[in-house]
């Protein structure tokens, strides 16, 4: 039967391949390295079509007869002389054997050759060397464009001797540099650069930065659809995206109690969630430093079940009254729905210690428990609480109390209508 010609789109579409040497209308030429790979996958009994396949040679357009009759031939030549049997030795040589000894120029060439072939081994044994002892290594995918790079030179090592080398499989580099494959990381990079635009985007919501758990959490609540963090955190990593990393607070405590000032005992002891609202409050005040040496303070009371902002009150001084409007709001909007046995629990501040603020909650039946001294864990959730709020805000260009109530209120209100809590199923 006469074997088919090629036509000029099914050339175009074979010469694509790395592994064909030459393609004419007539015939196609394939490497050495694809001959050692084809005989290597038809000893693990896999189809000779499959392995044409992988290799971005479509096995329709080469045809049946002339895959059979290749894989017929290299499989004589390799029971016969092994590997060297499937080297194309046509170029340079008459196919006769030498009886005269080489000449001086011969032997140079000989000898800069097998010079080459030393120094490309070297070449990638240095490169290895150099990941290992940096700590990380290489992946498959370097090595891969490592041997790629090196054996695309003459006179180069073979790609199943780099492969040994660099300890790959010459079966998996072939695949990885099949048409397929190569398709699919086009496919993949471009689906990564998709989730990289809606990440800025969520990083961007209500301009304020989100890590991956807030990014997580504000697809999931805002745009509907579920995000595995991981995938998250891989598309950070890859591009770049960093979440700005929580600064500490310089200011560890307030002013000590007075004498006259009494503290109470920590009966909260750290059960921060109780699994019911309005059962545990806690309260606490931070700085805010604004522009111009302006100077704003918060004061909060949050539930611990929930994280809810209970009530808040913004001032421009340190005055007792920051921590009893607090109270006397939270009562006013929430005092029908407070437990029997409430608990409010804060720091040992001047402002808890005071008599004016302990008669104010004993008054409406809350009980008073207070943080071991210069034990800021003790009040985990509501510190966690102030160090997101910094995070989040931009407080700094705030150069009145004013201006700085207005960014409060409207964080106050994402916080509890719309950022999500990553420990209460998001």
């Amino acid at each position: 039967m006469k074997r088919h010609t090629f036509t000029s789109e099914e050339v175009e579409q074979l010469s694509l391949s790395i592994f064909a040497k030459n393609v004419s209308k007539k015939s196609i030429t394939y490497t050495d390295e694809f001959k050692a790979h084809f005989v290597a996958e038809r000893q693990k009994r896999k189809y000779s079509k499959d392995i044409f396949r992988e290799a971005g040679l479509d096995p329709d357009i080469v045809g049946a007869e002339r895959i059979r009759s290749f894989s017929k031939k290299w499989m004589k030549r390799y029971r016969d002389k092994g590997e060297l049997g499937l080297r194309d030795t046509r170029q340079g040589n008459s196919g006769r054997p030498r009886l005269t000894e080489l000449s001086t120029e011969e032997k140079l060439k000989r000898a800069q050759r097998e010079n080459e072939l030393l120094r490309s081994e070297l070449e990638l044994i240095k490169k290895l060397d150099f990941a290992e002892r940096r700590g990380n290594g290489l992946t498959k995918t370097e090595k891969f464009e490592l041997i790629r790079r090196v054996t695309s030179r003459f006179f180069s090592v073979s790609v199943k001797r780099a492969c040994d080398l660099l300890e790959v499989s010459p079966s998996g580099y072939y695949k990885h540099f099949s048409w397929e494959s190569e398709r699919i990381r086009i496919w993949r990079e471009m689906l990564d650069e998709f989730w990289r635009d809606q990440i800025i985007e969520a990083m961007a919501y209500k301009k304020v930065p989100k890590g991956s758990r807030g990014i997580v959490m504000y697809f999931y609540n805002t745009v509907g659809i579920r995000v595995n963090r991981k995938k998250v955190q891989r598309i950070m990593r890859k591009y770049g995206l960093v979440c700005p990393i929580r600064r500490k607070n310089p200011y560890k405590m307030m002013a000590k109690a007075t004498k006259e000032h009494r503290t109470k005992k920590n009966i909260l002891k750290r059960s921060f969630d109780q699994g019911k609202p309005f059962k545990v409050l806690l309260t606490d005040i931070t700085y805010m430093h604004g522009k111009n040496g302006f100077v704003g303070y918060l004061s909060t009371i949050i539930d611990g079940a929930s994280k809810e902002v209970l009530s808040y009150c913004v001032s421009d001084n340190l005055k007792q009254d920051i921590v009893t409007k607090t109270v006397e709001r939270m009562i006013d909007d929430y005092g029908d729905k407070l437990a029997d046995d409430v608990i409010i629990h804060s720091d040992q501040g001047v402002h808890y210690t005071s008599p004016v603020f302990q008669n104010l909650v004993k008054g409406v039946g809350i009980v008073q428990s207070m943080s071991r001294r210069g034990n800021c864990w003790d009040n985990a959730p509501q510190e966690s609480f102030f160090g997101h709020l910094k995070d989040e805000i931009y407080y700094e260009t705030c150069t009145s109390v004013q201006e700085l109530r207005l960014v409060i209120d409207d964080y106050m209100d994402y916080y509890n209508n719309e950022r999500g809590q990553w420990k209460l199923k998001k």
